[in-house]
């Protein structure tokens, strides 16, 4: 497929490549040319030549658990080079390590991390709404540079909220004279406290239903806040809570605002083992919030169990194929959905010319390309939280405009669910209202919601193989 690449001139900064330079001493890697830097970095995300095996890359005991790589050049590893693709684009930039390079430290020990991906997540809060209009995309691409002056001086991000920002030197604004304002706060509030605060969790899940493959979940969840207050630098504490015995959230990363925390917060590795020392909270984050929306922190956590558990069986009988799906909602989740569906598509087939079901629950519907199943299950599982779905599919025959997939061959099939959990997280995760404190006179209005959001969560026919993670080692 051919495909147009756009590509900006990168803006370098060498008064951090020279700071650069002094803190990583004799373990410094200078940054190549740009040419030589996006051919690097295209090759590490595996842009350009991945049919090519690369052993450092490519091999199956390197994991990445992170958008953070070591990009190979002529003089070395060019590491932390922070990047992820979204929508089509790769958003990455190279933050700056106040230390030496070896041995690598962890990444949560690496403050510009955090800053990069705030500043990076604002230039894609920017340029996101405007993707479909090619045009649009293009002329906010050339006003980057003009908006970075302003939200990255010599290299520091400041206000990482790049819509907030005026793309004309003409209209820049003078600094507030107020010398306790950060940056960061871009207007003054005028009217009564307001702090909304909500905690979204996504889970993504790849359930197998055999003996010798692991079923695999992990969730992450986002705090974002929205403070209005008066004052130039207005102080607000709020503190993250879980119950007890719930997992401790790992992997935690803060937004620069954040004026202090405990350090044992930022210790704790999804990828290390839980034990009894690992911090369980509270978590309190005490900061002086942008002027608009942000999301104060990430993180992980391990989980027990999935929200809801299934099994997906397809097989071939002559010329029909039978389908089973069974679902069960954990005992411990929430029954109460804004919405929860199965959507069942069959790859490499013609359309669905003749369909039989029975589903104990909810409805069962047939895409207008006749390639589809969607299986609604809506707001509430029955009370004995189980549904199933057996049916019998025969197509037509396979035309071009029917969809066609490299992995889903054969019998090689997945359901994949869609939903949301209105008030409430897997882990548990809340604020208390009582705890938010904020330095200013006058009683704030305290808004705090959660949500729980499926994300890639799969269910894998168990007749037929299917991609996996690992195996377990079974004696």
């Amino acid at each position: 497929m051919n495909q147009r690449l756009f590509f900006p001139r990168p803006r370098r900064f060498p008064t951090v490549e020279l700071r650069a330079e002094t803190f990583n001493g004799s373990t410094h890697v200078p940054v190549p040319s740009d040419s030589a830097f996006l051919k690097a970095l295209l090759f590490e995300l595996r842009l350009v030549d991945d049919h090519i095996f690369v052993e450092h890359r490519d091999t199956c005991t390197r994991i990445n658990h992170s958008s953070v790589y070591p990009v190979s050049t002529d003089s070395g590893h060019l590491w932390p080079v922070l990047a992820f693709q979204k929508s089509g684009l790769i958003y990455a930039c190279l933050p700056l390590v106040e230390g030496p390079l070896e041995p690598r430290p962890p990444l949560l020990t690496v403050s510009g991390l955090s800053q990069g991906l705030a500043l990076l997540l604002g230039i894609m809060d920017y340029i996101s709404p405007s993707r479909k209009n090619e045009a649009e995309m293009t002329a906010k691409i050339g006003q980057l540079r003009n908006l970075l002056i302003q939200a990255c001086p010599l290299g520091t991000p400041l206000n990482t909220n790049i819509r907030s920002l005026n793309s004309s030197f003409e209209d820049i604004q003078e600094v507030p004279a107020d010398k306790d304002q950060p940056a960061w706060r871009s207007s003054s509030y005028r009217g009564k406290p307001q702090v909304n605060v909500c905690i979204t969790e996504k889970v993504k899940c790849m359930q197998y239903d055999q003996r010798d493959v692991v079923d695999t979940w992990q969730v992450y969840g986002a705090v974002n806040c929205k403070c209005d207050i008066e004052g130039s630098a207005p102080k607000v504490t709020l503190t993250l809570n879980l119950p007890t015995n719930a997992p401790p959230l790992q992997d935690i990363v803060i937004h620069h605002c954040v004026t202090s925390t405990d350090p044992a917060m930022l210790m704790s590795f999804s990828a290390e083992p839980l034990d009894d020392s690992v911090y369980n909270g509270p978590y309190k984050f005490p900061f002086i919030p942008p002027s608009d929306s942000f999301n104060l922190c990430y993180y992980t956590s391990q989980v027990p169990v999935p929200p809801i558990l299934g099994r997906y069986q397809l097989v071939e009988e002559g010329s029909q194929i039978k389908i089973t799906v069974n679902l069960k909602l954990h005992e411990s989740i929430k029954n109460s959905f804004e919405y929860c569906e199965a959507r069942i598509p069959f790859f490499n087939r013609g359309p669905i010319a003749q369909l039989e079901y029975r589903v104990t629950h909810g409805q069962l519907d047939l895409s207008r390309e006749k390639s589809l199943l969607v299986w609604v299950i809506g707001q509430k599982f029955p009370k004995s939280l189980e549904v199933s779905l057996t049916g019998t599919v025969s197509f037509g025959t396979a035309g071009k405009e029917h969809p066609t997939d490299y992995v889903c061959t054969g019998n090689t099939a997945y359901v994949k669910l869609y939903f949301r959990i209105p008030d409430f997280t897997l882990t548990g995760c809340y604020v208390d209202q009582h705890s938010v404190q904020i330095s200013v006179p006058g009683k704030p209005k305290i808004t705090a919601t959660r949500e729980l959001i499926s994300s890639n969560y799969y269910l894998w026919n168990s007749k037929a193989p299917a991609p996996m993670v690992y195996r377990t080692s079974l004696d």
